[in-house]
């Protein structure tokens, strides 16, 4: 019965706007793939706009969960990481920069999965912090931005230098602190195990 009711309390409006987000990710890449860059920005703002609704109606109508908490990080990294992928195999931006937002990614998600195996309650040991909420936000804004500028044929060269150096300031910055945070809360040799 407590299960039962657990998984029931799962599927709240926010976390199915998390899972869509996540659905909203190979249709972009179709309409990427298609050079349908209209649709495929369209779709990544929806797909934004669930990343900031999702928290905000968790905190209005309390129905916050740690599988929302496990699901929306997630969901953030599965769609900007492909999107950074695709506008790297056009050569929008810099090959580097995809390298480098993946990889903090690819690392975090590894390191999260090794603390858990390890017996470590990382929901409870790591908290987002304000610039990796900066580094998503920037993210969000610069993919955004090189899709419209190609669907609609317009250029802001200015405000692009701008967001690829914040990008890679913020993902730097971010990839750093929590590796720094895993290693302190990894289980060393002589430790204690329960």
């Amino acid at each position: 019965m407590t299960t039962a009711t657990q998984r029931e309390n799962n599927w709240t409006i926010p976390n199915l706007l998390t899972v869509l987000r996540i659905l909203l990710t190979p249709g972009i890449v179709m309409a990427f793939a298609d050079r349908r860059f209209d649709i495929a920005w369209m779709l990544f703002a929806v797909a934004g706009l669930t990343d900031a609704l999702d928290g905000t109606l968790a905190r209005i109508l309390k129905q916050r969960s740690n599988f929302g908490a496990m699901l929306d990080p997630l969901a953030d990294k599965i769609l900007l990481d492909t999107s950074f992928i695709c506008l790297a195999l056009q050569d929008w931006i810099p090959t580097s920069l995809a390298v480098l937002v993946v990889s903090r990614d690819v690392f975090i998600v590894g390191g999260l999965a090794l603390l858990q195996y390890s017996g470590v309650d990382v929901q409870r040991g790591i908290k987002p912090v304000w610039f990796s909420k900066c580094a998503t936000l920037a993210q969000i804004l610069l993919v955004l931005l090189i899709m419209v500028e190609h669907s609609l044929a317009v250029a802001f060269p200015g405000l692009r230098l701008l967001l690829v150096a914040a990008v890679a300031a913020l993902t730097l910055v971010s990839g750093v602190y929590y590796v720094h945070l895993g290693f302190r809360m990894a289980p060393h040799n002589g430790s204690h195990q329960p």
